[in-house]
Order: C-alpha cells, then structure tokens, then sequence
C-alpha cells in the first residue's frame, strides 16, 4: 500500500473525551488518493469504515472498532473572491478553529461564533455545527464528497447537504455515503460581528460602540472556556465529547405541555425562539432540574463544574461508565417531564460488529 497501515491502534489519545479502545486497523490519508486506497482496502476485505476528524464529538465503545479507522488529514485553505462573497475552501483535516481565526484575521464575517469549537473542517457540515447565534449551512457553499456507491467525487450543493439543526444528510438520510473531502465556506469581507446571543450580547453590554470581528471571537473562546468547551491543557472539564445532549426543539403544542409540567412543579421554563416557528428548550436546564447538577460526581465520570450539557471523564472511565450515566440522565428527564433527550456525539463500535 502507498499508504502506511497500522494495527491495534489505540483511539482513546485521539478524541477528546480520552475513552475507548483500539482500532483493528488505522489509516490517515492527507489526499485523496490515499482516501481511496484506504476505503478499497476496507471494501475488498468486507470491514467497517470509520472516518475520524478531530476526535472532539466522539464516544469509541470500550472493545474499540473492529474494522478501520480512516483519519481524515486532508489539508489546505484557499482563498478566492466570489459573487460578492470571500471563499475559504478548506481541506477536511484542517483544524476548524485556525480556520476560523484566519477568517476573522482577514476581516471576513459569518463564522467568528464558531470560535474554539473543536475538530476538523471536515465534521462541521456533518452535524451542522452551531454555537452563539451562528451555524455553518449558513456559510457553505459546496461540500466536495467521495461517494461511496460509485467510488465517484461530487460537489453538494448547500440545499443538497439537508441541513437542519445540528444534522445533515451526512448524518441522517445517507449516513455513511459520503466522505467529506473538501469545504467552501462564503464569508462577507468586512461584515460586522453578529450579536444576537444572550451570552454575547450580555458580554458586551457596556461597550459604547460595535465590537469588532476579532472582540468577538476573543469573547466567545472566554464564554467558551467558561464553559468548559474550550480545550485547555490540564482542565479536566476539558476531558469531555462537548455538549452530551441538544436542546429540544419542540412545537407550539410539546412547548406548551412542558411548560404546564414545569409550572405546576413551581418552575418557569427557559426558552428561546427556534428554527421553522419552533420553541429552543435548553437541555442543561432539564438536566440540572432532573438533579444532576453542575460538578456531579458517579465515580470516574460526572458533569462539567462549568456546564451541565458536558459529561467529563474524570479519569480512568470507560466508555460504559459514559453511557451509564447518559443512560440515567435520560431516563431522569423522561421520568421527570416526559420529554427525550438526544445525544450529540457520535457512538462508535457499539452494537454488533464482524
């Protein structure tokens, strides 16, 4: 193989969250034709494929992945002017924040929210990523994929990629198709910050003028690390696959019979305007309300100090021990105000496997 083939490689180093166990073959490949040698040499011998990125919104079963693992370590950014628009296409395997920070260096506005969100260029359009106000289907422009059916390479549309809140066609209707190669993001030159979330908005109350792109994107790596979903050495909040589960978004009718269950237990429920006419529910919210607190402690796991969304490994868990204690917060809530919580991160080697 042109392309190095490793055995038995440990994945737990390789995510963010630090649990899991290895895989029975490993790749990187940094261009397309090592892409697809590595996908060939899956295929003709009938094993899964798993495409990692940065490792940050991933939970690796404790048996690890019995098949191979391809790391995605395509890279480079070009720049071009286009219909009014700055382009940024970027290389799947590119560091998503150094993106961003170039993006904002150059004065480009429409992805500064984004900031300290970790992972690769690649994962974003696959759950949509959003933080703050801001999403990236709001920004792509095209997504060039390997198709797996026909061994081919195609540009996606934005309208293609099915974008909704945090998922993707990536990710729902033809998992498992595509491979993300390449992203285009369209920024607007000299655009202003965009403002609208309450964290941020909050932040800057006493400022007299606009931020600027670069405030912004310092503000919200601070809100972020306020958090404990800014990856800093050494904080084991950090230790984490971000936030655990999403918010709900519910319809006039789900919103006011939630609203009604936390009323008559003499709470007021938060919420905020969603997409397509529907209510945002914070899911930290019900998390805490259902009694796991900021800073709960169950052995060798537990919540964020900082953020209930953020289920922390505290040192030496298993993946089981994550899944237990996701396992007992969404039974919780269910129990408590009848509404499911759904999980983020991506589940890998969990179930059957060859």
């Amino acid at each position: 193989m042109r392309v190095k083939l490793l055995e038995q490689v440990p994945l737990a180093p390789l995510t963010t969250l630090q649990v899991g166990g290895p895989a029975s073959y490993f790749v990187e490949a940094r261009d397309l034709a090592e892409v697809r040698e590595a996908v060939a040499f899956a295929r003709d011998r009938g094993f899964p494929l798993f495409v990692l990125g940065g490792g940050s919104n991933l939970v690796v079963a404790d048996r690890g992945f019995l098949g191979l693992v391809l790391k995605m370590a395509i890279s480079g950014v070009e720049e071009r002017d286009e219909g009014g628009k700055h382009v940024f296409e970027a290389g799947a395997g590119e560091d998503w924040d150094a993106l961003v920070a170039r993006a904002v260096a150059r004065g480009c506005a429409g992805i500064e929210c984004l900031s300290g969100i970790p992972g690769t260029v690649g994962g974003t359009p696959i759950q949509n990523v959003g933080a703050y106000g801001q999403e990236v289907s709001e920004t792509i422009t095209a997504v060039q994929v390997l198709d797996l059916e026909d061994g081919q390479v195609r540009e996606l549309c934005n309208p293609a990629c099915g974008f909704g809140y945090r998922s993707s066609l990536f990710n729902t209707t033809h998992r498992g198709r595509y491979l993300v190669l390449r992203v285009s993001f369209a920024l607007t030159r000299g655009g202003p910050p965009r403002i609208e979330y309450a964290d941020l908005k909050k932040f800057f109350a006493a400022r007299a003028r606009r931020p600027t792109l670069a405030e912004t994107r310092e503000a919200v790596r601070q809100i972020r690390h306020s958090k404990a979903m800014l990856i800093v050495p050494g904080d084991e909040d950090c230790r984490s696959a971000g936030s655990f589960f999403k918010n709900l978004l519910l319809d006039a009718a789900g919103f006011a019979r939630l609203a009604g269950e936390t009323a008559r237990r003499g709470l007021q429920l938060p919420s905020f305007p969603g997409a397509e006419g529907r209510t945002k529910v914070p899911a930290a919210w019900l998390v805490e309300q259902a009694g796991f607190p900021r800073g709960y402690r169950r052995g060798p796991v537990g919540i964020s100090g900082k953020h209930a969304l953020a289920i922390v490994n505290r040192g030496g868990a298993t993946a089981a021990d994550i899944l237990a204690l996701k396992d007992a917060i969404q039974r919780r809530v269910a129990q408590e105000f009848g509404v499911e919580l759904q999980t983020e991160p991506v589940f890998v080697g969990f179930g059957p496997q060859p």
